[in-house]
């Protein structure tokens, strides 16, 4: 195993678990008792963005954050796809394999596509949706959209991503609306766990997908209605300069009778940023919302 005593405890105070995957060993952590909650992350980051709210919730739910493979403490095997639907796949062989039932499914970004795959594959399992920055639709004719990931998914992008961390390093932090948000410390967590080349190609292969996984990301989009009438929270960064207004609006379009919270001076990464924020729009929504 890789050595994690990069790790400050102190912030994330969890005990690690693992599933053997036929992609590799998958790292997640299960914490608490109660009604289900997976967290699914995206791009550069892992459950370590999600320990804020994971300590909240463990006295009254059961916390169930993966690292997708390829990062966090996850095993990060060269020879493996990394596209979304594999990870899709994964994510359904955890939940399976842990026997929960009636989840709750915290996304944003990456997390969005591959959690809302499940649920419409699963919509049986699924009770409730919290949603942040993200989307599950085709953006292969948007020019934002072509534009960043024909840069970060090329092979410049993907040279800077290998030689030099450049999306943990410098696009994420960019992504922020308040940079120092980011704390040294925290912004190390996510260095250290992509912390050689050969790391990397989770990273850089999900840049490309925004425009690759067209078809995937179709098939998703299209059978949205199956999962609109569920308990939704929408909790958005305002500061974003990934998924902006343009994006939040087609969420409330879909799902026009989830509950909204806009935070106007947060970007991309809202666990990190506004861990307060976020708790005190999650705690109030599954008190008042049935689990199953």
């Amino acid at each position: 195993m890789a050595q994690t005593d990069w790790i400050d405890r102190s912030e994330y105070p969890f005990s690690s678990r693992y599933l053997d995957l036929p992609a590799g060993r998958m790292h997640y952590l299960d914490e608490g008792s109660g009604p289900p909650i997976v967290m699914l992350h995206g791009n550069p980051t892992w459950s370590f963005l999600y320990r804020h709210l994971i300590e909240r919730l463990r006295p009254d739910y059961r916390c169930v954050a993966p690292d997708h493979i390829g990062f966090g403490l996850s095993q990060k095997p060269h020879d493996w796809s990394y596209l979304p639907e594999d990870h899709a796949a994964n994510l359904t062989t955890l939940i399976e394999t842990l026997g929960l039932r009636s989840v709750t499914l915290v996304v944003q970004d990456w997390g969005g596509p591959i959690g809302l795959s499940y649920a419409l594959a699963h919509p049986d399992n699924v009770a409730r949706l919290i949603i942040m920055n993200s989307w599950a639709w085709p953006v292969n004719r948007d020019p934002y959209y072509i534009a960043f990931s024909s840069f970060t998914g090329g092979p410049i992008g993907r040279m800077l991503i290998r030689r030099h961390n450049f999306f943990a390093r410098s696009i994420m932090p960019a992504a922020f609306g308040d940079r120092s948000k980011l704390t040294p410390g925290a912004h190390q967590h996510y260095l250290r766990a992509l912390g050689s080349g050969e790391d990397r190609k989770g990273c850089y292969v999900f840049p490309k997908q925004i425009t690759a996984a067209t078809p995937w990301l179709r098939e998703i989009w299209d059978g949205i209605d199956r999962i609109t009438g569920k308990p939704t929270l929408i909790v958005w960064g305002m500061k974003d300069i990934a998924f902006r207004e343009k994006e939040l609006r087609r969420w409330e379009q879909a799902f026009p009778q989830a509950r909204r919270v806009h935070l106007d001076s947060v970007g991309h990464y809202v666990q990190e940023e506004a861990p307060g924020a976020l708790a005190e729009a999650v705690v109030p929504f599954l008190r008042e919302t049935p689990s199953s």
